[in-house]
């Protein structure tokens, strides 16, 4: 059985929730971070980061709230389908908001449209290119927001600055360090 080690936080919450939506059974540990629980040598074998969440899948030890999320998604169909809905639920929300506002909460840019942005830029790559045709606000949106010189510069740390792009298994390896024991 799956035990989350967890704490009541945005990113355990997050992996819960995957959890919950996709049926899995799973033991809930709990680790109270106000109680400097996530420095006790016992969770630190399982997560040298000492932040909650962390997963043990059988022989798997996983922390990182994002590649908990990547690990359950990559070995559950259901959950692949599930977040593809879910992506597109989401972005459909921004683009029925942005369908009647210039910006996220209405005629000013904001905070929110600053975040949101960072999300945008991943659209094509994560729902497929296609996508701006099934979002036209928010490719309008996007397109404004990317207009602004201070999106200019954002982009310019791309060029200024050397990053593998390709996710390889490479890249894999060394985003997700915690794999390497499924395959042993």
């Amino acid at each position: 059985m799956l035990k989350l080690y967890d704490h009541p936080a945005p990113n355990p919450a997050k992996v819960a929730l995957f959890l919950e939506e996709a049926g899995l059974p799973y033991e809930v540990v709990p680790v109270d971070i106000r109680k400097s629980e996530q420095h006790l040598p016992a969770f630190a074998a399982i997560n040298p980061n000492a932040k909650a969440p962390a997963l043990v899948d059988g022989d798997a030890d996983l922390f990182d709230s994002n590649a908990i999320l990547l690990y359950l998604a990559e070995t559950l169909p259901y959950a692949v389908n599930r977040y593809d809905f879910e992506a597109w639920r989401h972005w459909r929300i921004v683009e029925a908001q942005l369908s009647r506002h210039a910006f996220m909460l209405g005629d000013c840019y904001t905070l929110v449209d600053m975040a949101v942005w960072g999300w945008a830029r991943a659209v094509p790559f994560v729902l497929g290119t296609e996508a701006w045709q099934e979002l036209p606000s928010v490719k309008r949106w996007f397109d404004l927001l990317n207009a602004r010189p201070a999106a200019h510069r954002v982009d310019a740390l791309k060029v200024k600055y050397s990053f593998k792009a390709e996710v390889d298994d490479e890249a894999r390896r060394a985003m997700f360090p915690q794999n390497a024991r499924l395959l042993g």
